[in-house]
């Protein structure tokens, strides 16, 4: 089985193969700039120490400074993180985007964690990483399990050590922080976006419906934007789970429901 990064460098060729590249942009694409890894030391609740493994990769800046989030995922690793900063740089490209293409991540499963351990391991993190960071040089943002309150701490942590304090080396962040308007919802339009354009292709018409897979931050909201778009949401998973009523299923109900149960399972009807 192919690792992400094998995965990504035969995109690369097959690319390449549709149309032939100067044999210098594809070595360079296929080399990042920087892998980073970092051992975090948190000291945990019960007063024991736990190393844990983060990662930077920074993969290529020609066009701006590196861009891309950080994920906190017990899978994560440096193939992983290597495979979306190559991807980030192909998609800032594709849509005109003057920044570069990185990505970062801590090998961890938040769920395991306290808030205050959570809150330890992200200052850790941008502790560590501080020297690569700034506007100009590389600007992280949210990924898998990580939120606006991370970046926040995380800002926090940086300012504190460099002393820059324009607060544009972390996106991804609350308004009351300094944040962008429709961040947060953003991969999700994305992705309402393209269904629209196949819906259209395939000559779908009226209400559908719809099944979201994962329902964190971008499936949550996901899932009322097609609810708004007049689509039926009829199953609705999370890690734990999933739940189905083909009447439909009233999105913010569930979300309240997940909020107070940790999961979608169980949620009545």
């Amino acid at each position: 089985m192919q690792n992400p990064f094998e995965n990504a460098l035969n995109q690369i060729k097959r690319a390449n193969n549709v149309k032939e590249f100067p044999q210098e942009l594809i070595d360079k694409l296929t080399h990042p700039d920087r892998q980073v890894r970092v051992s975090i030391p948190v000291k945990m609740d019960d007063g024991s120490q736990k190393i844990f493994e983060g990662y930077r990769v920074e993969h290529n800046n020609k066009r701006g400074p590196y861009k891309g989030g950080i994920r906190f995922h017990q899978d994560a690793d440096m193939n992983e993180v290597n495979a979306l900063a190559l991807w980030m740089t192909l998609k800032c490209a594709v849509a005109n985007i003057p920044m570069g293409g990185g990505k970062g991540g801590v090998t961890v499963d938040p769920k395991k964690l306290s808030k205050t351990e959570l809150e330890k391991l992200s200052r850790g993190w941008a502790r560590l990483m501080a020297p690569l960071l700034g506007p100009e040089k590389d600007v992280p943002a949210p990924d898998v399990n990580t939120n606006g309150e991370i970046m926040s701490w995380m800002l926090d942590e940086y300012e504190k050590l460099t002393g820059e304090m324009s607060g544009a080396t972390f996106t991804g962040k609350p308004l009351s922080n300094r944040g962008s308007e429709g961040r947060e919802e953003a991969t999700s339009m994305g992705g309402l976006y393209v269904f629209n354009a196949l819906k259209e292709s395939l000559n779908l018409e009226g209400q559908l419906n719809v099944v979201v897979q994962g329902f964190g931050n971008v499936g949550g909201n996901a899932a009322l934007l097609f609810e708004a778009d007049g689509h039926k949401i009829v199953a609705l998973s999370d890690s734990r789970g999933a739940i189905l009523n083909e009447d439909g299923l009233d999105v913010k109900a569930v979300m309240e429901y997940k909020k107070e149960n940790g999961s979608v399972v169980g949620f009545p009807g």
